[in-house]
């Protein structure tokens, strides 16, 4: 490990910080041990892609351990892992001991969200998005806009986007600010804007979802000047317009914000069904035995 990665920074303020703000990392902790080891039963410390928060003790044990967590995080693999090293053999150290380390990898934000028009609807569907653990991207062409009350949400991003011209243009701005896999709503203060703000998005090709404001006609004419620029039947049947869940009829900001953050919570959830969930029983019983007072 390069030691220019750790801070100063102690495992609980950098967990706080991480978990508030959404970002992906990792919490180490040393749940049992048995024999010499670096640290006790309980040491903690925060991994994340560039940094380390805190120590279980250094040498190659901590390696090791950062080193799993990082991979893991480079997967996108999230949930716990319950690890065992025995320092004198898996870590070579000569203290010889033995340790569990539980690594829980948070895979930050759930959902990023990228939120084009900061109009009266977007303002209310910021502020209904914020206590969500999503990531929202939140973008218009107007100087002084945003409203300063949500935009210190440290989940939220607010970028000036230049006024869109051209498709190409635009998806070289976008290129700069969005990540694949986003969830795109398009709800500008001009149609213009919102027709080429879709058609760079499409061009694009990665998103996980794009959404449009406002009605059928409104749709049904963009389809037209999106099939002059190439887009095929099956593109443009990606896009949903009008927005929010089914059923929703109210047209106030706010009722159109919470329409829309309901049907997003259909696109974004995961599936938890599944009974077997998190570190295997067997892995817990083997790594600790009822019957014992050590470790095998």
């Amino acid at each position: 490990m390069n030691r220019s990665d750790v801070t100063h920074m102690s495992w609980h303020q950098a967990l706080h910080s991480l978990q508030t703000s959404a970002r992906p990392h990792a919490l180490a902790s040393v749940v049992g041990t048995a024999g010499s080891t670096p640290r006790e039963s309980g040491a903690k410390m925060v991994i994340t892609p560039d940094a380390v928060h805190d120590t279980l003790g250094g040498g190659a044990f901590e390696y090791q351990v950062i080193t799993q967590a990082r991979e893991a995080l480079r997967q996108g693999r999230t949930g716990p892992q319950l690890e065992a090293f025995p320092l004198g053999g898996r870590s070579g150290q000569c203290c010889g001991g033995y340790v569990h380390v539980l690594i829980e990898v948070f895979g930050g934000a759930e959902a990023t969200i990228a939120l084009f028009g900061a109009g009266h609807v977007g303002q209310a569907l910021a502020a209904v998005m914020a206590p969500l653990p999503w990531r929202i991207i939140w973008l218009d062409s107007r100087p002084d806009i945003f409203p300063g009350s949500i935009a210190e949400s440290t989940r939220l991003e607010c970028h000036r986007l230049d006024d869109p011209a051209t498709p190409e243009a635009t998806m070289t701005a976008l290129d700069n600010l969005l990540p694949a896999g986003v969830h795109a709503l398009v709800m500008t203060h001009d149609h213009g804007q919102d027709r080429v703000l879709i058609d760079a998005l499409l061009k694009r090709g990665d998103s996980a979802s794009i959404g449009l404001i406002g009605s059928h006609s409104k749709w049904a004419s963009f389809q037209r000047r999106l099939r002059d620029s190439g887009h095929s039947r099956a593109s443009l049947d990606s896009v949903r317009c009008p927005i929010g869940i089914a059923g929703a009829k109210g047209k106030r900001p706010y009722e159109i914000a919470l329409a829309v953050t309901a049907e997003l919570l259909t696109l974004t959830s995961t599936d938890a069904s599944s009974d077997l969930q998190g570190i295997a029983p067997d892995t817990l019983r083997q790594a600790f035995p009822t019957t014992s007072t050590g470790y095998r």
